[in-house]
């Protein structure tokens, strides 16, 4: 076993409980939806939530690959995973069917949860960010990475539309921060999907006759 596959079978677990969590919440809303008020604004933050983690599962190929074995690189993963896994046990309202007859409103639950579950992932991001800068003294490789102005752009985007997202006081203006940070990360899965569509796709992993 690499250093690598070590260190991600400890991080993607960590990762992986987290889109759990966030599937399992959209689950549970949809088991007891007669109590439930659905809106718009809970389900666009979370499928927010699960583009990002996604994305972090990319960045994990990309940062960690080359990493060594380290105890510190897992300390920096686990706060990294667990700052996601906050934000997704929260994204959807905690229903049961022991829960009652009490009725549960998803905007409602969006803006009393807004600022915890955005700041959780401003807060992985930024803990990402730190590592790349850090690590662009030391590599030249790094290096080239943090300094494609694009990545910068892209990183100011989500940053500004994150923390926007989560204390701006006018309600009109946290929306269109969610739809705006929404879209963005649309927009990057697009690009993955065009690239892959232009590579032709892949193979299938066909084993030999016997």
């Amino acid at each position: 076993m690499s250093a690598f596959e070590f260190f991600f079978s400890f991080y993607g677990l960590l990762l992986g409980l987290s889109v759990a969590e966030l599937v399992g919440g959209f689950a549970r809303v949809l088991h007891e939806k007669r109590r439930i008020r659905f809106g718009w604004l809970t389900p666009l933050l979370a499928l927010f939530v699960a583009i990002d983690i996604a994305t972090f599962w990319n960045q994990a190929w990309v940062i960690f690959r080359g990493a060594p074995f380290n105890t510190f690189v897992l300390l920096v993963s686990l706060s990294i995973a667990a700052t996601f896994y906050v934000a997704a046990s929260v994204t959807f309202p905690r229903v049961s069917a022991e829960g009652g007859d009490e009725r549960i409103d998803l905007d409602d639950h969006f803006w009393a949860h807004r600022r915890l579950v955005f700041g959780c992932v401003l807060a992985a991001n930024l803990i990402v960010a730190v590592v790349v800068i850090i690590l662009a003294q030391m590599n030249a490789e790094f290096a080239r990475l943090a300094g494609s102005l694009r990545l910068w752009v892209g990183v100011a985007i989500f940053v500004t539309g994150t923390a926007t997202g989560a204390f701006a006081p006018w309600r009109k203006v946290a929306v269109g921060a969610l739809i705006v940070v929404l879209l963005y990360s649309l927009w990057g899965m697009a690009n993955s999907a065009a690239l892959l569509v232009k590579a032709g796709g892949w193979a299938p992993a066909l084993g030999g006759g016997g």
